[in-house]
């Protein structure tokens, strides 16, 4: 009897759930359910996150050795990105308040790469789920950048994610190309 009220409630919260999502405009998946969690610990084992190499990628001079606290670099000299070691981005809004989908500014850098002489770069980021069949993800905005300090010359695209869940990037850089998986939760 107990177990029949447990699967009872369970079925009515998700049953809630789907309807607010629905409400929202937001298709309602298992997915996207669990990605919602606020007991979420982490990616799924279903996820496959890209993790730090070991050993781990440096980037040539004069880039610094380390991207910052919480963050490793990933890829080769003639392609590298900065991701979360835990492997997660969190807390993601969209671009305005109506906006129901997930921004992410997504930084890119390359050997020789001088945002002066090459003012909009020949980068193409794309994205699928893997989790599920929703549409790709959206680029946009791409850009250079550059700051002293740290970062350097650098590349930098906006990126729309349509729902929650297990992403696949990819940058390719005339041929040069570098995938990643990442977990997207609310």
């Amino acid at each position: 009897m107990r177990i029949s009220q447990s699967t009872t409630v369970l079925s009515l919260t998700l049953i809630s759930v789907a309807g607010i999502l629905s409400a929202l405009g937001r298709p309602y998946t298992v997915t996207s359910a669990l990605a919602e969690s606020p007991s979420d610990s982490g990616p799924p084992a279903t996820c496959p996150v890209t993790r730090a190499p070991s050993p781990p990628f440096v980037p040539p001079s004069p880039y610094p050795v380390n991207p910052g606290p919480g963050s490793f670099w990933f890829g080769t000299q003639k392609l590298w990105t900065s991701l979360p070691t835990s492997g997660e981005w969190r807390g993601l809004r969209g671009y305005n308040p109506t906006d129901l989908s997930y921004r992410q500014k997504l930084f890119w850098w390359r050997q020789g790469s001088y945002w002066v002489a090459e003012p909009r770069p020949k980068l193409i980021v794309a994205g699928r789920q893997l989790d599920a069949s929703e549409p790709p993800l959206i680029a946009s905005g791409l850009n250079v950048g550059y700051r002293e300090e740290k970062t350097k010359s650098f590349m930098v695209v906006a990126v729309d994610i349509p729902t929650l869940g297990c992403w696949e990037i990819t940058g390719d850089y005339e041929g040069d190309k570098l995938s990643y998986v990442v977990w997207v939760a609310q």
